[in-house]
């Protein structure tokens, strides 16, 4: 069944629940305890009981052992932060993703990266009627794409098994793919001719944070009919300065 990127009609409850403690502790702006957060919610003890102990274990709440009462936890911290970092990459990339596409003609992509894989997270289509397959929520092939070997050449893992084949340009040997990621962090950009898709072409730069570790990647892909090497080589220049103006707006 084809994603459509809004949610599911149907909810599970015990997930409704912990929302309902999440809720309930920060509204209480401090510690509560079992009890309290039923009276709050609704929820019975022993319930309210086995939630917080599974959001503890996992450091979404935290315990006190000396009052027995619950207040939220540094994950919670963490995950809020991960989320701000996401909002801002897109809207501080988004004018830059606009201006690529007017000065190529094709489709530009933020893409963020995973543990084995990257989500392309926002785009902007060129022009043309004929454009690139580009959809936001799709994972970008490790081996196999532009973005995927810049995730490669930055600490990016490949996840295990095969080198899956997608078309007769595919690296599916694993020396061969190294000694590209290479060349890709070597020179600072990477390129797809025909790897992914057949007639799809692709250039991508990395994104980097101070530390020089990756955060995004920018990408351009177009019709190989329209968007062949020399058109490639001339993206590189313009993405590499969206980038650069990216890690600036980030973080200057």
């Amino acid at each position: 069944m084809p994603r459509t990127g809004r949610p599911a009609a149907r909810t599970v409850d015990s997930v409704r629940r912990a929302v309902a403690v999440l809720d309930a502790l920060a509204e209480a702006g401090g510690e509560s305890t079992t009890s309290e957060i039923a009276r709050h919610t609704g929820i019975n003890i022993s319930t309210i009981s086995r939630l917080l102990a599974t959001l503890a274990a996992d450091g979404i709440v935290q315990h006190q052992p000396v009052s027995g009462r619950y207040r939220l936890g540094v994950r919670l911290v963490q995950l809020a932060s991960a989320a701000r970092d996401t909002l801002d990459i897109r809207s501080v990339a988004r004018p830059y993703l606009d201006e690529l596409s007017v000065l190529t003609g094709e489709t530009s992509t933020l893409s963020l990266p995973g543990v084995h894989e990257l989500m392309t997270v926002d785009l902007a289509q060129g022009p043309h009627s004929v454009r690139s397959v580009a959809q936001i929520g799709r994972n970008s092939v490790a081996h196999a794409t532009a973005t995927g070997k810049v995730f490669l050449a930055w600490g990016g893992q490949l996840a295990d098994g095969d080198l899956v084949a997608y078309t007769r340009r595919t690296v599916t040997d694993r020396a061969a793919l190294a000694e590209q990621i290479g060349q890709v962090r070597e020179r600072g950009w990477a390129q797809a001719i025909g790897e992914r898709e057949d007639g799809l072409n692709a250039v991508a730069v990395p994104v980097l944070d101070r530390h020089q570790q990756l955060v995004a990647v920018l990408g351009i892909q177009g019709p190989a009919a329209r968007f062949g090497p020399k058109a490639m080589r001339a993206a590189v220049d313009p993405l590499r300065e969206r980038a650069g103006l990216v890690r600036t707006g980030l973080w200057s």
